[in-house]
């Protein structure tokens, strides 16, 4: 593309991951003016807006989340072709970004700060997804070197050339109520006792739990009533607390009038996957990774007693987690 320079793709990069003008000028060592001014002619160029601008920051558009996706894999490129050259010239590579892909979960935070500590990077990104699929495509395609993903069906048949897939454990599925819920106030729910209850799912598109659920609740004699889809998790727990009820994540807390609680003989489990790429920064370090994926989790666990309580009581179902804290 005729007059298209790295600097405009690191600019347009910068502006997405800090979701501000002024901050991102202030990343590069530019003046505002002078970023705008790349902004607008990456913009010409293309033929488009790029990002929304408002009061509250910059937002991509659809043209700015495609542009911005391509051009995290071209700087990708030159940072591995700068390193494969400094190689050959007897020079040792400098240190790469680490871009990594996850979906909302609450070990996003811990796993951050565990990466920074034992992964040598020159910052590290994190691009969140709300759909398994969606983060799978970000590993496979290289826009990210490391990915936490649920399984999801059709997983196997994906073509996944020069990424690693190992499962790091298999999640028991715990239940959210309304605090005053009829069976709230029980310490275990069955599930059949959910029959009337209307739900709340993510999307089909982005369920990877709707077949497992399906399947769970036809084995006790019913159909779940899903009546209400959002990957949003605010809106999932505005719609709890109005009486519906959801699958939560074990590591999930109650409270603010929702309660947690597990399900009477463990119906539903979710796998969670951790991706690597052989290539990029983590080449020879995917163990660390791992480790320090597996670190992060763990420090999630005592966030409910339940889920605490079901960890000491199946310590086969977290050998290979637990594997990878003591090599870690």
């Amino acid at each position: 593309m005729p007059g298209l320079d790295i600097r405009h793709l690191r600019a347009i990069c910068a502006i997405a991951d800090t979701g501000s003008l002024s901050k991102a000028a202030v990343r590069l060592g530019l003046t505002q003016p002078a970023l705008s001014a790349q902004l607008h002619r990456v913009e010409r160029l293309v033929g488009g807006q790029l990002f929304d601008r408002s009061p509250a920051g910059s937002t991509p558009t659809e043209l700015g989340r495609y542009v911005i996706g391509v051009a995290e894999m071209v700087l990708n490129d030159v940072e591995h072709l700068l390193d494969s050259a400094r190689g050959r010239a007897g020079r040792p590579p400098s240190a790469q970004p680490l871009l990594v892909g996850c979906m909302p979960m609450p070990m996003v935070a811990p796993m951050v700060a565990e990466l920074r500590r034992r992964v040598p990077c020159s910052e590290l990104r994190t691009e969140i997804d709300t759909s398994a699929a969606g983060v799978l495509d970000k590993i496979a395609t290289g826009r990210v070197q490391l990915a936490v993903l649920e399984r999801f069906e059709g997983i196997e048949k994906r073509q996944l050339s020069g990424v690693q897939l190992r499962t790091l454990i298999t999640e028991p599925q715990f239940i959210g109520l309304a605090d005053r819920h009829p069976l709230a106030s029980r310490p275990v729910v069955d599930l059949a006792d959910l029959a009337g209850d209307h739900w709340v799912t993510p999307p089909p598109d982005s369920n990877s739990l709707l077949g497992s659920l399906n399947s769970a609740c036809a084995a006790v004699g019913y159909s779940p009533k899903i009546r209400h889809h959002t990957g949003e998790a605010g809106t999932a727990r505005a719609l709890i607390m109005a009486g519906a009820v959801a699958l939560a994540s074990p590591c999930s807390r109650s409270g603010d009038g929702i309660v947690i609680r597990p399900l009477r003989g463990t119906p539903l489990r979710l796998p969670i996957l951790v991706a690597i790429r052989s290539d990029g920064p983590l080449v020879g370090r995917g163990q660390e990774a791992f480790a320090a994926v597996a670190r992060a989790y763990r420090s999630t666990v005592d966030r409910n007693p339940d889920f605490m309580a079901w960890w000491v009581a199946n310590p086969l179902e977290h050998a290979e987690l637990d594997a990878a804290l003591e090599s870690g």
